[in-house]
């Protein structure tokens, strides 16, 4: 823009550049209807309401599931199939009638994480022939508390041994 006797004035160059900049067509975001903030059904994309997406943030994941008992050896097998298809799990502790996965997961938002979280089991259960258990807790804490909470003691114990270990 130019300022000639007070008024300002666009000129050709930054009227085109403005026009464009409106036109511009941004890719779509999908919201989860299942979670607060989603709009549409199941997998439906919306436009992008702003440019600015809040950056992406690492939160710590203890998905608790439990169901009847199951052989020992066929819950550890499970645990372990699910950890070589996703190697973003740190440990999985289990017992013949439940299991606890930790992890960190990397999502824009609480709802975003906990959404991932919770469809975690069920749809890898037939892949990893995991036992047909329900999810019974589920805990999501940014990355900031986690490590707040393990340096003053009370927080979840660090995920170590990395692996697959009985409770």
């Amino acid at each position: 823009m130019h300022s000639t006797g007070g008024s300002p004035r666009v000129t050709r160059q930054g009227a085109s550049r403005q026009q464009h900049e409106h036109h511009v067509r941004r890719p779509p975001v999908r919201r989860l209807a299942s979670v607060q903030g989603g709009t549409g059904a199941v997998g439906e994309e919306q436009p992008r309401a702003d440019a600015q997406q809040p950056a992406a943030r690492l939160w710590h994941i203890t998905l608790s599931v439990a169901g009847p008992a199951a052989p020992l050896q066929d819950v550890r097998r499970g645990l372990e199939r699910l950890a070589n298809d996703h190697p973003f799990l740190l440990t999985s502790r289990y017992a013949r009638d439940h299991a606890e996965i930790r992890y960190w997961e990397e999502a824009r938002d609480l709802h975003d994480a906990a959404a991932v979280a919770l469809r975690l089991w069920g749809e890898h259960r037939r892949t990893a022939q995991l036992p047909p258990w329900e999810i019974v807790g589920l805990e999501v804490i940014g990355r900031e508390t986690y490590h707040q909470r393990v340096a003053e003691g009370y927080g979840p114990p660090p995920a170590a041994p990395v692996g697959v270990h009985p409770f």
